[in-house]
C-alpha cells in the first residue's frame, strides 16, 4: 500500500515543478531575450512483478514506481525582433547551420533546434549570444541586447555587465552614446570615416548550447562547455546584428498555458490518490486494528 503512496507523492512533486516552470515562462512573456524553459520528466526504473503458485514463479508484468522531474531545458528558438529606435539596443538574427560530416549537406533541425541521426546521435543547432563580462572577468552570455553607456564610456548590458568585443576586452566609447553605430556584422563604425573602427561587438557562437547554465537576469554561463565549443562569430556565419531592435521572448503562450493546466490537473489527481491512501491507512489502523 505504501508503494502507491510514494508513487503518488513523487507525481505530486513532479507536477509542482512543471507548474513552476510554466509559471516562470508566463512571467517572462515580455522579458527581452528570454528563452522558454521546458520541464523534462522521467520515470523511475520499472519493477518486475512475479507471482508464486504451487512452487512456480510466473512473471506478471512491470510496475512503474513513479516519476521525477529530471531537468529543465531551455529552448533557444529565435524570438521576434521588435524595433525600439534606440541606438544602444541590439538584436541578433541567426540561422546558424551545421554540415553533416558524412554527406557534406546542412543538417535539418526540428522545431526545437535538435537533430537525431539514424544512429541515435543528437546534434543541437549552434546559438549566438552577446558576450558580457562580470566584475571578476568571467564571460557570460545573453540574448538581451538592451545596452547602455556608463559614465566612463563602457557599454553595459541590462544587468550591468560589461559588453566585450571580439577580443574579449570591454568596449569603451570615447564619445556620447548617440555616436554608437554598428553594421550588420557587429563592427563599430567610425562616424568620421564611415568605415569600421576595428572594434566589433563580441558575439559568441556556442555549438553545445544545451549545456549552458541559466544564471538569471537573462544571462548564462558555460562552465561545463569546452573552449573548443565556443568561438566568436565571423563573416561566414549566417547571422546579423540589428541596431535599434530588441529580441522578444520566445515563449509559446498557447503551449505554456496548456502545460500549466495539465500540470494543475495532474497535481489534483495525485492529491486525490494520496487522500485515498490516507483514508485507507486510517481505517487499517483505527478499525481493522481493533478487531
Amino acid at each position: 500500500m505504501l508503494r502507491g503512496l510514494y508513487t503518488a507523492a513523487a507525481g505530486l512533486v513532479t507536477q509542482q515543478r512543471r507548474h513552476d516552470t510554466a509559471t516562470q515562462n508566463i512571467a517572462n512573456l515580455k522579458t527581452t531575450g528570454y528563452k522558454q524553459v521546458d520541464s523534462v520528466s522521467h520515470a523511475f526504473p520499472d519493477v518486475l512483478i512475479s507471482a508464486m503458485s504451487n512452487g512456480t514463479i510466473k512473471p506478471v508484468g512491470h510496475l512503474n514506481t513513479g516519476v521525477f522531474a529530471e531537468q529543465s531545458v531551455s529552448q533557444y528558438l529565435q524570438g521576434d525582433n521588435i524595433e525600439s529606435g534606440k541606438s544602444t539596443d541590439f538584436a541578433l538574427s541567426t540561422d546558424l547551420q551545421v554540415a553533416d560530416a558524412a554527406t557534406g549537406k546542412n543538417i535539418v533541425f526540428d522545431g526545437s533546434g535538435k537533430h537525431i541521426s539514424p544512429d541515435g546521435e543528437v546534434t543541437y543547432r549552434p546559438q549566438a549570444f552577446f558576450t558580457v563580462q562580470d566584475n571578476d572577468g568571467n564571460n557570460l552570455y545573453t540574448r538581451n541586447g538592451s545596452f547602455s553607456v556608463g559614465p566612463t564610456g563602457e557599454v553595459l548590458s541590462a544587468g550591468g555587465f560589461k559588453v566585450v568585443d571580439s577580443n574579449g576586452k570591454p568596449i569603451v566609447l570615447t564619445g556620447p552614446e548617440d555616436e554608437l553605430k554598428v553594421d550588420g556584422q557587429g563592427n563599430l563604425i567610425d562616424l568620421k570615416t564611415g568605415l569600421p573602427s576595428g572594434t566589433k561587438i563580441g558575439v559568441s557562437v556556442i555549438t553545445r548550447p544545451q549545456e549552458l547554465v541559466r544564471d538569471g537576469n537573462g544571462v548564462f554561463h558555460a562552465d561545463d562547455i569546452q573552449a573548443a565549443d565556443i568561438r566568436y562569430s565571423n563573416a561566414t556565419d549566417n547571422m546579423q546584428v540589428r541596431q535599434g531592435y530588441l529580441e522578444s521572448s520566445n515563449v509559446n503562450v498557447t503551449q505554456v498555458t496548456v502545460d500549466l493546466n495539465a500540470a494543475y490537473r495532474a497535481y489534483e489527481a495525485n492529491q486525490k490518490v494520496i487522500q485515498y491512501y490516507d483514508s485507507s491507512l486510517q481505517k487499517a489502523v483505527n478499525e481493522v486494528g481493533r478487531v
